[in-house]
This record gives C-alpha cells, structure tokens and sequence, in this order.
C-alpha cells in the first residue's frame, strides 16, 4: 500500500490579521482599531499589538488620522513585506524538530513546542512542504536509549528549575536495596544521549551525580535552597571524560593504529586533547583528566586497535581488566 504523503501546514494567525489589515488600508477603507476588531473576532489590544508591530517591525508608513477615524500609509506600498527564510534554513528547522523528538512526554515537551510554535509565527503567511521525502533524508538515532521514568524525571526538571529540595530513594551501581538521600538539585544535563542530575548531597556533604534511572521515588522536603553561584557544570566536567570527575591529575596518552585513526581525528574528543600523527599512519592522542575510570572503558572499547601509553597505573589496570575478560572467556 502506497504510503499517504503528509504534509505539514504552518498557519499564522497574527500574520494574517496583518494581511487583513493591510488590504482594508489599501482598498482605502480607512479601518480603526474598533471596527477591525469586531470584524477579525479579536480584541483591540490584538488589533492594537498587530499596528504597532507593522509599523515598527515591519516599517510600514502607517499612521492614524483623527478626522478620518481610522488608519491610512503615508506613502505609496507596494506590497505587504514577509519574512523571507531559505531552504537551508528551513531544513534547519526541521532537523532541530526531528532532533528535539526524544523528549517526547518529557517536561521538556510543552515549552518546546512553544518555541516551535513561536518560529513558526515569523515565517511567512503560509509554509507547506511534503514530509514523505523529509522522513528518507535525515533522521537521529541513539544504539541505547536511557529508560526514564517520566514521573521521576518530571519531578526533578521541576525541582532543579524551582530550586526545591529532594528526598530521594537512589540506587547505587551494583546495589539492589535503594539509600535515601537529601539532595539539592543544581543542574540537569543530558551529556552524550544520557540524562544526569547534578546536585549536593546532604549525606555526602559534597555535589554528587545522580543517574534519574536509579532513582526509584522521590518526595519534596518542603525546604528550598540556593544554588551557590561559583557551581558551573562546565568548570566542573573541564578535566573529566564523561561526568566522572576526581581528584586526581592524569596525563593519559593513547595509541590509536591506522585503522580506526580517521575516527580520531574526524572528533574533538576532550577540550585538553593533543594529536600526533605516526609515520606509520596512526595517531597518539594526549588527554588531561581527573578521572581514570570511564577513559578505561572507551579505550578497552576500541579492543586491540588502541594501547594506552600513560600513565602506568592506566596502563597495568588495562592489563588486568584484559587478563580478567580471557580468564572469563576461557571458563565460559
């Protein structure tokens, strides 16, 4: 069965109470605020509001005259002027929509549709194209989409935004049984496809990271708090590889051969990040970290096509990780 084209229609009421407007002007009507209002089934702050942006918007020469009770253009027009948008920029909006689809149901969802719905309005009077060959030219995915309880993840975007303190029943990795933990939560990130809270933990006395996923019930602590000013999620994932932060100072450099070199340089891994180039066509890359762990994990991903070089104690970790996994392979 053929697939039904859609189409998709944007519709702008402002813009085509303007329209009407400028077509009562032209045909010499000389329409005031009162009567276009009973004639468009809107409020004269409406028709009000729609004057004022036509003519310090648009840079209509609109003017009212008192004597003739209604309003008339100054000088000679044309034709009513309209946003002009190219297909690039076009395109560009519905690559940010399709991009934006992943918080479907999330808290994220209303006042995204609003933004959309507001670029909408700018455009011109009447916006239609076929979405059938849209579908077959661009699209995201992600190999492991993070599970979210929306309840929980709403109550957090809420709590971040309103600055209202948590009790939370959190797993930990590795656990079974949930801790409750008192948090103030000061920032919700979604970094590389997955979502993260950050916040202070009560218990910890330090900002922790909280996976959403992890949390099994939340409840308001009816106290606020304030976000102290000197908390910036980018200074604080600076030296990190991922969300994982330490105390630590670690130069890590890394081996990468020919094969999979092209993947290295076609990214910007970390901001620190130091590239040489081998004669033998692979390439080196120097990274400044804080954290070992999840660098481990994104080297050892890259099987025997990356050698981590330093520091040591990456090095012999590496080493028994990979001893580890062929013992396992061998009993298996």
């Amino acid at each position: 069965m053929k697939k039904q084209r859609q189409r998709l229609a944007l519709s702008r009421p402002p813009l085509d109470r303007m329209m009407r407007i400028h077509q009562a002007i032209q045909a010499g009507r000389w329409p005031n605020a009162t009567a276009l209002a009973v004639e468009l089934e809107v409020s004269t702050k409406s028709i009000h509001r729609d004057i004022e942006f036509m003519r310090d918007r648009l840079e209509l020469p609109l003017e009212y005259d008192a004597r003739r009770n209604g309003y008339h253009y100054t000088q000679e027009v044309s034709s009513f002027p309209t946003l002009q948008i190219t297909e690039g920029e076009l395109f560009a909006l519905l690559v940010a929509e399709k991009a934006l689809q992943q918080y479907r149901g999330t808290t994220f969802e209303k006042p995204l549709l609003s933004a959309f719905r507001k670029m909408a309005a700018a455009l011109p009077d009447t916006v239609s194209l076929n979405l059938a060959d849209w579908e077959q030219t661009i699209s995201f995915r992600t190999s492991a989409e993070p599970v979210l309880d929306i309840q929980i993840f709403d109550g957090l975007a809420k709590a971040t935004a309103r600055h209202r303190q948590l009790l939370l029943a959190y797993r930990k990795p590795g656990h079974k049984e949930t801790e409750p933990r008192v948090v103030d939560p000061y920032h919700l990130a979604n970094i590389n496809g997955e979502w993260f809270l950050f916040g202070y933990c009560h218990l910890r006395q330090d900002i922790r990271t909280f996976v959403p996923s992890r949390i099994l019930e939340l409840k308001p602590t009816g106290k606020t708090f304030v976000r102290p000013r000197r908390f910036s999620l980018e200074k604080r994932l600076r030296d990190s590889f991922g969300v994982m932060t330490g105390p630590g100072e670690f130069e890590v450099v890394i081996r990468f051969d020919d094969l999979v070199s092209d993947y290295i340089r076609e990214k910007r891994w970390h901001p620190s990040q130091e590239l040489t180039e081998a004669e033998d066509g692979g390439v080196q890359l120097r990274l400044k970290l804080s954290s070992l762990v999840e660098i481990q994990r994104w080297i050892l991903g890259w099987g025997g096509h990356a050698v981590a070089l330093a520091p040591g104690e990456l090095v012999e970790s590496i080493k028994a990780t990979a001893r580890a996994i062929l013992e396992r392979t061998r009993g298996g």
